[in-house]
């Protein structure tokens, strides 16, 4: 991992006194990525927040008006609208407002556009690891953290009993022995090339309701669904030596061709999946497999640090506004505490916290107990008693999980704190093009581009950051055409949450690929977009619609990000 230079952690007026949308250097002869990015000599003193020092008349930004109060029909907030923050001085919400109002003024890139994550940004040079970078105003005295957990992320876990006792509680059942495993140098998992080679993309199982009992536990929020009888939440296809994994899914593809307006055709392939090797029978009938890649780890924390009002100001599940957005939010039942809970993490933003989606991980793609999750056998049911006997990873001396709070927390710091790169090229032109022909084409009603974070979010180096996460963090309708004929808490088959797409023109570098949505089946951002339906098919035909050179600034802009 790169020691980068600590740009960003210093007095934040020394940042923004240097706008972001000075003119790009341009691309190096030798081919290397260039950024834009404010120098590195500019010191001042200053607030220690983005948002706290930014004035009324940022570059981009529509004039501050009258706005309306956020609910009910708070779709508005595509427009701006006052959300109840309790976080924000009444100062503090006007400029809030200004910052996130959404930009007009395509001729430059916005103030600050090209630092993605704020004063978290990255600004270490463009590779493979650029994804595995803390973020820029991390304190010293916490790097150490950082490094623990990233150790803790890479671990190998073995099997119990095992003479390395600080490493073992793998399975019995399990999809990966690390969590570096799906997620390679932080980056997106693909779908798989060959038997072997399934690490970072899973499936989930889930069945139907059996009865009206259970239909209510699931309008309750107090399940998210009910898995396989035999075969639990997830397929795993490794176990421990001496017991059968469950299972393995091959993959089968259709091309199937689609013509743009200019005549050009685009070949997308749609994926069929079939179960073998099953090792505990067969699947219960009612039971729905969906796949799912794993997505980035990059500002995971920036993503937490939004305030609940600025998300929920942003749906309109009836669609009072006519556009034909109606993104809802996604209510999560937190089982320790009895509250419902907004969820934003996870394809179908299942996960309310990051802690939660960490513990997740650890029981069920590794096997492994936490505080979180203290299921020590990880995804075994009560059908596979040969798994449950199996002997488990936990040590009395270190109490009932065995990847106690140390182990959990420290992963959860790192995966809180890994940087969003800057941008690249954000002020060149067909750049420019591209973001106004994505904003004309109506992509970012979904896909929103900025957020402040909260005032008061439990880390101050992640509170009042001006961010481009470029999501609204809600579940839409996506089409029959990705639909997964799978319920995951108030998401059905068609809904997806929308994901964020910084960092996503950096996916070759990073992960060595452009596999995209949830499962992979896009071979390009081109192929994404085409496969978008539901309340995305306006968006989805507008982009069809434009002439090849215009198609491809778009692109170029999403590759910017």
């Amino acid at each position: 991992m790169h020691v980068i230079p600590r740009l960003l952690a210093l007095p934040l007026a020394a940042l923004i006194s240097v706008t972001a949308t000075a003119a790009a250097t341009g691309g190096d002869s030798d081919g290397k990525a260039t950024v834009d990015t404010p120098p590195v000599s500019a010191q001042m003193q200053g607030s220690n927040s983005t948002a706290h020092t930014q004035n009324d008349g940022l570059s981009g930004a529509s004039p501050l008006a009258d706005l309306p109060p956020c609910g009910g029909d708070a779709r508005q907030g595509r427009g701006g609208c006052q959300s109840e923050r309790e976080d924000l001085s009444e100062q503090d919400r006007k400029r809030v407002l200004t910052v996130t109002r959404p930009t007009t003024d395509f001729s430059k890139a916005e103030q600050f556009e090209a630092l993605s994550a704020g004063a978290a940004t990255t600004i270490a040079p463009i590779d493979r690891q650029i994804f595995s970078q803390f973020s820029a105003n991390l304190p010293f005295e916490a790097e150490q953290n950082f490094k623990l957990g990233k150790a803790l992320f890479e671990k190998l876990w073995v099997s119990s009993p095992s003479s390395t006792q600080a490493s073992d509680g793998l399975g019995p059942l399990y999809n990966a022995r690390s969590c570096e495993s799906c997620h390679p140098r932080d980056g997106r998992g693909r779908p798989p090339e060959g038997a072997s080679d399934t690490t970072s993309m899973f499936y989930r199982l889930a069945r139907t309701p059996h009865d009206g009992t259970e239909r209510e536990m699931l309008a309750s929020h107090a399940v998210l669904n009910f898995p396989d009888p035999v075969y639990g939440v997830q397929l795993q296809d490794s176990a421990v030596p001496g017991l059968a994994a469950e299972g393995r899914v091959t993959i089968a593809y259709r091309e199937e061709p689609v013509s743009l307006a200019d005549g050009e055709t685009v070949s997308l392939r749609k994926p069929h999946y079939t179960v073998a090797d099953l090792g505990y029978g067969p699947l219960d009938p009612r039971t729905t497999l969906s796949p799912r890649v794993a997505s980035p780890m990059i500002g995971l924390g920036l993503i937490e640090a939004i305030h609940d009002a600025d998300i929920f100001a942003r749906a309109d599940p009836e669609d009072r506004d006519g556009d034909g957005i109606s993104g809802r939010p996604a209510l999560i039942h937190d089982a320790k505490t009895g509250a419902v809970m907004l969820g934003r993490f996870g394809w179908k933003a299942q996960s309310p916290t990051l802690g939660r989606q960490a513990a997740d991980a650890f029981a069920i793609d590794i096997g492994l107990s936490s505080p979180g999750n203290d299921r020590s056998h990880g995804d075994c049911t009560e059908a596979q008693t040969e798994c449950l006997a199996l002997p488990t990873g936990v040590q009395e001396r270190l109490g009932p999980v065995e990847a106690p709070d140390p182990v959990l927390g420290l992963v959860t710091f790192y995966a809180s704190n890994l940087a969003v790169p800057a941008r690249r090229k954000a002020s060149f032109p067909e750049t420019l093009r591209g973001k106004q022909l994505f904003y004309e084409s109506g992509c970012a009603a979904c896909h929103a581009p900025k957020f402040v974070t909260r005032r008061d979010a439990p880390h101050k180096e992640q509170a009042f950051q001006l961010i481009w996460p470029y999501s609204d963090f809600l579940l839409h309708d996506m089409g029959e055409g990705l639909a997964d004929s799978q319920q995951v808490g108030v998401a059905d088959g068609r809904e997806w949450r929308t994901p964020p797409l910084w960092g996503i023109g950096l996916t070759q570098t990073v992960s060595g690929h452009t596999f995209f949505l949830h499962d992979g089946r896009a071979r390009n951002l081109t192929e994404a977009i085409l496969w978008h339906g539901g309340e995305a098919e306006k968006a989805r035909n507008a982009f069809a619609g434009l002439p090849k050179d215009d198609r491809k600034a778009l692109i170029t802009f999403l590759e910017s990000l």
